[in-house]
């Protein structure tokens, strides 16, 4: 896709998605298709407990088209959109799941460990524009997954697909959840196909270590399992005792409020002849 082609470079999401293009995004049929496809991998991939109902929050849920298919597979479910046209058109096809209109880069406004599995397609990378003077989009990143991390449940799964601009973006979107603590990293889907590649950010919310799935149409090349390897690595919370671990652990003391001595060069450091 064209960068001028991108919607998000056109107008802001709340008013790209008016009446007009709701209508039209949910009457195309090749649309409707690729959405519920892309919703299908996206449960794939939470790997939730087989033959139990669960309660699922879809962010950027537009007109409900992967709301139906969490409903087909018997799970309950909210949706948050920016768009009321969109939501607007989910009330007249009367999908089964809770609407609330929001916008994402604002905070989810749910109790805390609310949800079993988050779904979203198609939406994150919007929260990589500025739409109005006030915005700046790494503060809104933030605000975003700490909130995500906050009203999911330990050991839950956030499985964004989404279409990166680039990879300055990429890496920005997953420091920020980093930072919110979340673990977890990219699975890519035929990363060698122009038309079939698929990202996915997959978060793991705390609770038990768990493995990053592996991408669809990897198996048969090491250079591409070796790729994603190298991104999961990055993506990993910082080695304990190392400087960042370190830091990291003072940012959060500060952000709780607690006495914490400030950062020197000597922070994170080994001394020389201490042995424990």
């Amino acid at each position: 896709m064209a960068a001028s082609g991108r919607p998000e470079h056109q107008a802001p999401p709340e008013i790209f998605y008016n009446e007009t293009e709701a209508s039209k995004y949910t009457s195309n049929s090749r649309m409707i298709e690729i959405q519920q496809k892309l919703t299908e991998r996206a449960l794939e991939l939470l790997a939730l407990p087989e033959d139990v109902p669960c309660y699922i929050l879809d962010i950027g849920c537009g007109s409900g088209l992967s709301g139906e298919v969490l409903t087909d597979n018997d799970h309950t479910w909210v949706g948050i959109d920016i768009s009321p046209s969109m939501l607007d058109v989910a009330v007249e096809r009367e999908v089964e799941g809770d609407l609330l209109l929001g916008d994402m880069g604002n905070g989810l406004p749910f109790r805390p460990g609310t949800f079993d599995g988050v779904v979203s397609i198609s939406a994150l990378q919007w929260l990589c524009n500025a739409d109005k003077k006030c915005h700046s989009p790494v503060k809104r990143m933030l605000v975003f997954f700490r909130t995500l991390y906050a009203v999911m449940g330990r050991g839950a799964r956030a499985i964004f697909q989404l279409y990166p601009e680039n990879g300055a973006q990429l890496e920005l979107l997953t420091q920020q959840a980093m930072k919110a603590g979340f673990t977890g990293g990219l699975v890519i889907d035929y990363p060698n196909s122009t038309k079939a590649k698929k990202i996915f950010l997959c978060l793991f919310c705390g609770g038990p270590s768990q493995v990053l799935p592996q991408g669809l149409g990897t198996e048969e090349s090491n250079t591409n399992v070796a790729q994603m390897s190298g991104r999961r690595e990055r993506f990993r919370k910082s080695v304990k005792s190392s400087r960042d671990w370190v830091i990291e652990k003072k940012e959060r003391r500060r952000r709780q409020g607690k006495e914490t001595k400030p950062d020197t060069q000597y922070t994170g450091r080994k001394r020389r002849g201490h042995h424990f």
